[in-house]
């Protein structure tokens, strides 16, 4: 906040739940002028802006579906109405009139969240994001401040660079989550082991799934074995996310299954439990997901399921997402025919686009179509914008005076009436309306007014363009023969390795039982000094001492410790300096909680030990564990060290072997 109020462009890195939003809020009231705001996140600008206004806090959003005159109104109230927050998509960043308007504001910080989104190092690589370096030389001499939950070392150096910092300035906050117990869980059947978990672990659930067909699937199995829930994908149309979002979020709903479309903006603090039924396509999306437990500090979970089956689906992601070379080519031209868009022509067209209808004539597979579409879009020869949701738009096409000498039936004429009541400009422009509340004003199902809307439309009375959810294709340059397109290595080659390396890292993590859990994610985002965190299904399993891996870590840790200080001991010599000499455990000891083992075992589904002890910073082992069995534990990993030549033992002396 320091840095921010200081007027310096600033990298904030922060944990999911970190308080990522009073890093800006705070010190803008202190500002003359107003903050803006880009994110991808939807719901997270309605949640903020909804929050900001409830405190007294003025505060406005332009995101895509809304009007031309919605968003013209938005942006002259953020320059005359003394607001303090803008939110905004980033696609609207490229818009004239978002432009011109933007020049007009006294603009006194800009804030990019998710800014992983604008490096293409990252797992979440968005063009658009590329435009903010434009509103940057637009706004000259306001400060930036960049935040993100997941970023590594690359990463965190390209959005400094791609971003115009004026100097290196990174904030970072540790990614432990302390309260947060990590699980991986070889399994037959997934969905008994989902059962066991949800019924032995109490609370609020989020279960994520690679397919939209999966969501409907496991939320239909877990309805059949008495527990409440529902599914949530992108292809919902925006009253049904809603409904489903307020559900869930108010605990009418126990679980939500749902694909990674759903979590992100959306303001729970108490998930207890996050599952991954299916592997994700890279740590920074799990670490992103399961960060969604235990926001309000409490004891939570996040389990992932796994069979050896799934490594092998996942490394097909990687040439489903990179197709061959001439695939893409192949692509490309079937665009240009499928269109009649001649060589030379095309530029700026934006065209209704259907992946399905586009593959079925030329028998192209629709993944890897897909994929390809995307590789396009990064080499600069079209824009490929998936599925934006249009709402219904009316428009008169009678003068006023006109509609009261038309012949039409009772409940048309209240529908009219209803129409010009709510909505006003729809005489002399396409307005966007709600059929869902309309219906409520004159008693009708919504399907009930759009079918009147659609005869009112046919007599030419109006003009009805019903709402729809489909993508579109721009051609940004004239479409080019075959023989000159050009897929850079920036795009294809190095994205591949990066993308390669990170599923790699993703099954590794699945597939290893040997390294805490949290210290394999810590390690993976840079982070230094990372340590186990006792309470993980690796920390807590058993190892051929008996004792759990963490506990063994701790001893071996303090044996190793104190033979370092005092060189060669006898075993009863090594133990007092131990326990009775004041030698300690390294801090993070501390981290162990009483209740930790017994429910993490209830995720994991396997034997645990439960921590003997919970101490303060500076405790001398000596006032937290005594008697003959921590002796016992003592002698049986020195045991066990000797046994694997960590130790050396010679004349009943116990020494440190030389590395």
């Amino acid at each position: 906040m320091q840095s921010v109020w200081e007027g310096r462009d600033t990298l904030g890195l922060m944990p999911t739940g970190g308080g990522k939003s009073l890093t800006f809020q705070v010190p803008v009231m202190g500002m003359e002028g107003i903050c803006l705001v880009v994110t991808p996140l939807i719901a997270l600008m309605k949640d903020q802006v909804d929050n900001l206004r409830e405190r007294g806090i003025k505060a406005a959003a332009v995101y895509s579906g809304m009007s031309r005159d919605e968003i013209v109104a938005t942006l002259e109230n953020c320059i005359f109405g003394d607001y303090k927050f803008l939110y905004v998509s980033p696609e609207r960043l490229s818009s004239d009139i978002f432009r011109i308007k933007l020049q007009a504001m006294n603009v006194c910080l800009l804030v990019v969240d998710e800014s992983h989104c604008i490096s293409q190092w990252g797992y979440d690589f968005r063009p658009s994001y590329l435009k903010i370096a434009e509103i940057r030389q637009l706004l000259e001499g306001v400060p930036l401040l960049a935040l993100t939950a997941t970023a590594t070392a690359g990463v965190v150096e390209d959005i400094q660079e791609k971003l115009l910092f004026k100097e290196r300035n990174v904030f970072r906050m540790s990614f432990a989550r302390d309260n947060l117990s990590y699980v991986v869980r070889r399994v037959e059947n997934k969905m008994a082991e989902l059962i066991h978990i949800l019924q032995s672990v109490p609370g609020s659930v989020i279960v994520y799934v690679r397919s939209r067909r999966e969501t409907r699937e496991v939320a239909r199995g877990l309805n059949r074995a008495g527990i409440s829930a529902d599914f949530f994908h992108a292809g919902l149309s925006r009253e049904e996310k809603v409904f489903k979002q307020n559900a869930w979020r108010f605990n009418e709903r126990r679980v939500m299954v749902a694909t990674n479309a759903f979590g992100m903006g959306i303001d729970k603090p108490d998930v207890r439990v996050v599952i991954h039924l299916d592997l994700p396509n890279s740590l920074e999306e799990y670490f992103q997901e399961a960060g969604r437990a235990g926001r309000d500090g409490e004891r939570s979970y996040a389990a992932l399921l796994y069979t050896k089956a799934d490594s092998g689906k996942l490394k097909k992601c990687i040439t489903d997402s990179f197709p061959k070379r001439d695939f893409i080519i192949r692509v490309y031209e079937a665009l240009g025919n499928y269109y009649q868009v001649a060589v030379g022509a095309g530029y700026n067209d934006v065209y209704d686009f259907n992946l399905y209808d586009f593959c079925m004539p030329y028998r192209l597979p629709m993944l890897q179509t897909h994929h390809a579409l995307k590789i396009l879009e990064l080499a600069g020869y079209i824009e490929y914008t998936e599925e934006i949701d249009t709402r219904s738009r009316v428009r008169m096409l009678v003068y006023r005076d006109e509609l009261y000498s038309l012949h039409m039936n009772s409940e048309t004429e209240e529908l009219l009436h209803a129409l010009l009541r709510t909505y006003t400009g729809l005489f002399t422009d396409d307005v966007y309306i709600d059929e869902s509340l309309l219906a409520s004003r004159i008693g009708k199902e919504r399907q009930e007014v759009c079918e009147m809307l659609i005869s009112l439309s046919r007599a030419r009375y109006i003009r009805y363009i019903p709402r729809k959810k489909t993508p579109y294709i721009v051609f940004t340059t004239s479409r080019e023969d075959t023989r000159f397109v050009s897929i850079p290595r920036a795009v294809y080659e190095e994205r591949k390795r990066r993308f390669e390396k990170r599923i790699h890292a993703m099954i590794d993590y699945a597939e290893r039982n040997d390294v805490c859990r949290s210290r394999v994610l810590l390690i993976y985002f840079d982070e230094e000094g990372a340590s186990d965190c006792g309470s993980c299904d690796v920390c807590l399993a058993k190892n051929e001492t008996g004792l759990s891996n963490f506990e063994f870590g701790q001893i071996k840790q303090a044996v190793k410790e104190v033979l370092r200080k005092k060189g060669s001991l006898r075993v009863h010599e090594l133990i007092v300096c131990i326990l009775g000499g004041g030698e300690k455990f390294v801090e993070n000891v501390n981290k162990v909680e009483d209740a930790v083992s017994e429910k993490v075992g209830n995720v994991a589904g396997s034997e645990v030990v439960e921590p003997d002890v919970k101490m303060s910073g500076e405790e001398p082992i000596s006032k937290a564990v005594t008697g003959n069995k921590e002796d016992e534990k003592i002698i049986d990993v020195v045991r066990f060290l000797v046994d694997t030549g960590e130790l050396a033992l010679e004349d009943d002396l116990i020494s440190l072997v030389e590395e």
